[in-house]
């Protein structure tokens, strides 16, 4: 059974030659929207996902704006609102030593180096500089967790499991 990555949302079209307004997932924007690549188009109704290639790729605000191959109208795009983009696990590429997919880290348990279970990772956001985990409490509380290697000590994702330094104030 193929296995299928996010790597973004399509909120709303963009003017009226065909461009729509993503909120990407993916942490490789510039390979995955690069002109070229190849996106396949998920919809709640539809039974198999639609093949599409990338033409153009530029940045707005928080979006990604991209346009399709063959598709330049917004009366071929609006049918695509809420459908999710992704890759196929034949797309992901090798990365470098102590670089992660999304996937990979999403679900790992995070743990002090104390043993102290915090909770597990349900998102990754990427506001900047670092990303940042959120995690889902063992009290029910979320908590914002900087990748960086101050805080991130050990990462195994073959057993689903992160040890942390917890700094003064991020668990409180």
């Amino acid at each position: 059974m193929e296995k299928w990555y996010n790597v973004g949302k399509i909120v709303n079209t963009h003017g009226v030659r065909g461009e729509v307004r993503v909120i990407s997932r993916t942490d490789f924007p510039e390979e995955r929207y690069k002109a070229g690549s190849t996106l396949y188009l998920f919809q709640e109704k539809e039974g198999h996902p639609v093949e599409l290639t990338v033409e153009s790729h530029r940045k707005h605000k928080n979006f990604d704006l991209l346009t399709f191959k063959g598709l330049h109208d917004i009366s071929e795009v609006e049918s695509f609102k809420n459908g999710i983009l992704k890759v196929n696990e034949t797309q992901l590429g090798d990365l470098e030593e102590g670089e992660y997919y999304f996937h990979e880290i999403i679900g790992c348990e995070v743990k002090t180096n104390d043993g102290e279970e915090i909770g597990s990772i349900k998102e990754i956001l990427t506001p900047g500089a670092n990303d940042v985990w959120v995690v889902k409490g063992t009290k029910g509380k979320e908590i914002l967790i900087p990748f960086i290697d101050e805080i991130v000590k050990e990462i195994d994702v073959e057993n689903k499991l992160i040890i942390i330094e917890p700094m003064e104030g991020l668990l409180s």
